[in-house]
């Protein structure tokens, strides 16, 4: 039976609109993006398999590759970009507050801006969040995009960018695709390395903080600063 032959208040779109979004499953949700099905499964039924080949785990599924999607009989490329899409936005939408500026005054709310762009990547990744003098947020700026376990880090470029926007502190931010929170040497050397050379342009470095998909590190939570 195609959705088409469903019961009105069964068939998600209408369901949707009559119940609101929280009335929906997962499958359901999926099946609005997916649009319709193939010549044997319903759209709902196209979404219970791809949500079953991500354990049913909607973060594991957010991380499926495009090439993985159109694995599924009935997902080409455009409905395969549209849940691509779809989970990106979701991403964007967890570190976006709209109407207000971000005051970066805990290790916490970096952890919230950042980890939906870096915490579930494969590779790492090194970012700088820089401040003005009342600890708002002006900008953030992928410096290097690394391999498994490392990412250059120029210290030339990131005063640069410091300098470029008018900060007058900033955060440094990079992720361990590992899952491990523990710095390891290199990190230790390099936050050294970039807070000795903010003392002659006056720009503090107020923390270094190391995002997993699961939790983060401090530095300065931790006494390392």
């Amino acid at each position: 039976m195609i959705i088409k032959d469903w019961k009105k208040e069964d068939r998600p779109r209408e369901k949707l609109f009559s119940k609101g979004r929280l009335a929906l499953s997962d499958s359901e949700l999926l099946a609005i993006l997916i649009g319709s099905g193939n010549e044997k499964e319903s759209a709902v039924e196209i979404g219970k398999m791809i949500l079953s080949g991500s354990n049913n785990n909607l973060g594991v599924l957010a991380k499926t590759s495009f090439q993985n999607l159109l694995k599924y009989n009935g997902i080409g490329k455009v409905k395969a970009a549209v849940i691509v899409a779809a989970f990106e936005l979701g991403k964007r939408s967890m570190q976006s507050k709209p109407g207000s500026e971000q005051k970066l005054n805990s290790s916490n709310l970096v952890f919230e801006i950042m980890q939906p762009l870096i915490g579930d990547l494969e590779h790492e990744e090194f970012w700088i969040l820089l401040l003005n003098n009342s600890n708002t947020l002006i900008h953030k700026w992928r410096l290097s995009k690394g391999g498994i376990t490392a990412t250059l880090v120029d210290v030339r470029l990131i005063y640069k960018k410091a300098l470029e926007f008018g900060a007058t502190s900033m955060i440094l931010c990079h992720n361990h695709p590992s899952g491990n929170l523990r710095p390891s040497k290199a990190d230790i050397n390099l936050t050294r390395k970039v807070r000795s050379g903010g003392g002659i342009l006056d720009i503090q470095i107020l923390d270094h903080i190391i995002i997993t998909n699961q939790g983060y590190f401090s530095f300065a939570d931790e006494g390392e600063f």
